[in-house]
């Protein structure tokens, strides 16, 4: 097979994930508010949901893992999310909401790490290049994006719904071009040693990556439950927002693009160090302005809080662990690292934002700071050698 062959059934899958995940990304609250959500029981909603995704995520990573069956629990995971979605169109108080978001964070959180593990094992298998085939998930994010603000902005917020739904109802059958999993036996016959979990929650550099990169991705939580309807307040209409959402990650993808060249010169912890940085500078800013010519130059950022910082954590992964453990260091990295971490500051963002508007971006400053703290620890003790796996 071809290796452009194998990076188009490898990028599908990430397509039509991300297609849906940004439209619900960019216009969710504004859902949310429709359905008389409010700010604090937004808050209440994504922290909850991110509890139920730390449990899920490590649960079927384990299983997965112990498996052997990647690819097989990402098209049931997939055929149950599209039910949910009709599940929420059915929901119109704010218990029945919270129901169904508990339903949908078991659903819809671990089919990112265990294909990201894919990606990562197979891009390797197939010297490809990560960043460039990860790329289209951006792209689609994009589309999705965009999608979903002219639906929002001509047919009004049940529309989210439906733009996620017209990529969601593809999951299952884009997860069945992904390539199975190698046999387990056939691993333990080349002499690998198993990856466990307890050992590599004791290596304190492992420690260290999901503290940095967790506390990272971690510092958007006060953009993605309230950006859009910050903006909103301010007067922006729903078509420039789902344009400044859109650029943020074609700025992302002109990163990817060149992400090997500055995984070089960088190293791992250079390209997170490049995330948290900047981090410290857009929601510093962001908490002071809303003018849109600013936040065309602040959304550009994204292409370091975010994209950097993945590339970053995907190459330590790569480095830190053996092909036959990524499915459960992808899962631990996603559960504990941004999950579990998201979890807390999701919450944290519902009563700043309840108590102090758009200043609660500077909470996410702190945040970000605190991740830079724990960046350098890592930085001190570990020089590129991998963790566990080895005989």
């Amino acid at each position: 097979m071809s290796k452009w062959l194998t990076g188009l059934r490898l990028a599908a899958y990430g397509g039509a994930y991300f297609f849906a995940a940004g439209a619900f990304m960019s216009y969710w609250p504004v859902w949310l508010r429709d359905r008389g959500v409010t700010d604090t029981e937004i808050g209440t909603l994504f922290m909850s949901r991110q509890i139920v995704a730390v449990v899920a995520t490590l649960s079927v990573g384990w299983i997965a893992h112990r498996l052997g069956g990647t690819r097989a629990v990402m098209v049931i995971l997939g055929l149950v999310t599209v039910v949910m979605v009709g599940a929420y169109e059915l929901s119109t108080s704010f218990l029945a909401i919270f129901v169904v978001t508990m339903v949908w964070g078991f659903l819809w959180s671990p089919p990112m790490p265990l294909y990201d593990g894919v990606l990562v094992t197979e891009t390797r298998k197939h010297a490809l290049d990560y960043a460039r085939v990860r790329m289209w998930s951006s792209v689609a994010f994009i589309a999705g994006t965009f999608m979903c603000g002219l639906a929002v902005d001509r047919y009004g917020p049940p529309w989210v719904l439906y733009v996620g739904l017209a990529s969601i109802v593809f999951l299952a059958p884009f997860a069945l071009l992904l390539p199975a999993a190698e046999p387990k036996a056939a691993v333990a016959a080349r002499g690998h040693a198993p990856v466990h979990v307890g050992e590599l929650l004791r290596q304190r550099p492992f420690l260290l990556f999901l503290m940095a990169c967790g506390l990272c991705q971690a510092s958007h939580s006060v953009l993605y439950s309230f950006g859009t309807l910050t903006w909103r307040g301010a007067g922006i209409d729903d078509v420039t927002i789902s344009l400044l959402w859109a650029e943020s990650v074609a700025i992302e993808i002109v990163l990817m693009l060149f992400g090997g060249w500055l995984l070089q010169r960088l190293g791992v912890c250079g390209l997170i160090a490049l995330g948290l940085g900047a981090g410290m500078v857009r929601w510093t800013a962001m908490a002071f302005t809303t003018e849109l010519w600013a936040l065309v130059l602040l959304q550009a950022l994204h292409s370091c809080t975010f994209a950097a910082c993945h590339l970053g954590a995907m190459a330590f992964l790569q480095r830190a662990l053996p092909p036959h453990g990524a499915a459960i260091g992808q899962s631990l990295y996603y559960a504990l690292g941004t999950g579990a971490t998201q979890a807390l500051v999701f919450q944290f963002s519902g009563l700043l934002y309840s108590e102090y508007g758009q200043h609660a971006f500077l909470g996410m400053t702190v945040v970000s700071a605190l991740g830079m703290g724990a960046l350098l620890l890592l930085a001190r003790t570990w020089k590129g050698q991998m963790l566990v796996g080895q005989t």
